[in-house]
């Protein structure tokens, strides 16, 4: 029986302390739904790409899918607020993490358009991975023509 690879060689991601439900209770706290947005009645979705640095802070926020100017500012903000925890990775590794999030705009149902309080938002974080099982293969050079000449001078 092989012995089981201990966990100090796989790099850790970051995390928020007190996880997901933490996470959401915190944006839910301090999003504030922009009063434009609630006065023209826009909802739905915004989804941001953000990079945690090794000191767990968030950098380099981009909006890949946004709802208006306002709502978009507002995300930005808010994860850029967030502060991550980030465990110590093998061989002292300074590594920089891309995760996606997606924060939901939307207006309560019993709440008029011009209240920012009690809107109800909702978050997804998302974790994308690449996985290859094959090793690159070098692809075969195409053999080159070669022409040679041999000229006889009598």
């Amino acid at each position: 029986m092989k012995p089981k690879k201990k966990s100090e060689n796989f790099i850790k991601q970051p995390y928020y302390e007190g996880g997901y439900k933490a996470m959401k209770a915190f944006i839910q706290q301090n999003l504030q739904y922009p009063e434009s947005s609630a006065r023209s009645g826009v909802e739905g979705q915004v989804h941001l790409r953000y990079d945690i640095n090794i000191h767990g802070e968030v950098t380099d926020v981009k909006v890949i899918g946004g709802l208006d100017m306002a709502c978009d500012a507002e995300a930005i903000r808010i994860v850029k607020m967030l502060k991550f925890i980030v465990p110590k990775n093998p061989r002292n590794l300074k590594i920089i993490f891309h995760k996606t999030m997606t924060i939901h705009f939307r207006i309560g149902k019993s709440i008029q358009p011009q209240a920012d309080k009690d809107s109800e938002i909702v978050i997804q974080p998302r974790i994308n991975y690449t996985i290859i099982t094959e090793k690159p293969t070098a692809k075969p050079e195409p053999q080159k023509t070669t022409y040679s000449y041999t000229i006889k001078l009598s």
